[in-house]
């Protein structure tokens, strides 16, 4: 299995509070934040990540040339204008089987993956399987409703009375992509609005339990992230 990671966001609320890091490179518990997520990646045995930077991500691909020795690491860099588009873009290099899909910003610990690939090998038929928790700590989370044999019925604001939201990573069939055209055709501008197409077009998707994850996308979230990781990720 391959795995694709999102870190192409300019990270506007981390930049507006004074924070002039690069999000992948924002520290917490004085770990950069893509190197947690590609040390998750390895510690599952994957060995092959294909990761989206923006172009203006020069420090961030300077450190991960310097700094990751084993893994092989596709850098492709472009700025993208939703992470929808970012998952578009890195498709080349997710073919051939089931691939992870993560965004940098998301801070858990070592049972998560382990958890959420185990869930995904009892789902054969899936086309994608999300992570789910119930640590609503985002502005806007993307609900999620699944019946009992963990198919997703419902997202969006459609889930509102769901207690479920979305972990920010994912195991997809490259079979999402033949979606490609006509989410860029319909204007979609977001992950979320292609995840809705796909539901509606009849994709098979299901939604497994993780335990909490936390992102990191306020100057606020790496205090609750850093508490976190303190408490041994129980906290």
């Amino acid at each position: 299995m391959k795995a694709g990671l999102i870190a192409a966001g300019l990270g506007e609320r981390l930049r507006q509070a004074g924070i002039d890091v690069p999000k992948p490179l924002v520290r917490v518990a004085g770990v950069p934040l893509i190197d947690r997520v590609l040390a998750a990646v390895a510690a599952v045995g994957i060995s092959e990540v294909a990761c989206i930077l923006n172009e203006e991500a020069d420090a961030v691909d300077a450190h991960c040339r310097r700094t990751v020795r084993n893994l092989t690491l596709h850098i492709i860099r472009r700025t993208t204008p939703s992470s929808m588009e970012s998952l578009f873009t890195l498709a080349p290099h997710l073919q051939g089987g089931r691939f992870l899909l993560l965004t940098v910003d998301a801070v858990f610990g070592p049972a998560v993956l382990p958890t959420l690939l185990a869930a995904a090998a009892c789902h054969p038929d899936a086309d994608g399987v999300l992570g789910l928790h119930d640590f609503v700590d985002d502005e806007k989370p993307l609900r999620l409703a699944v019946d009992t044999t963990q198919r997703v019925t419902r997202l969006g604001p459609d889930a509102g009375d769901s207690p479920l939201i979305t972990a920010g990573m994912y195991v997809f069939d490259p079979r999402v992509f033949q979606e490609v055209e006509a989410a860029r055709a319909a204007k979609l501008t977001a992950l979320r609005q292609f995840l809705g197409r796909l539901l509606a077009a009849g994709y098979h998707l299901y939604g497994v339990r993780v335990p909490k994850t936390v992102d990191v996308d306020r100057p606020e979230d790496i205090r609750v992230a850093e508490a976190f990781v303190r408490s041994g990720f129980t906290k």
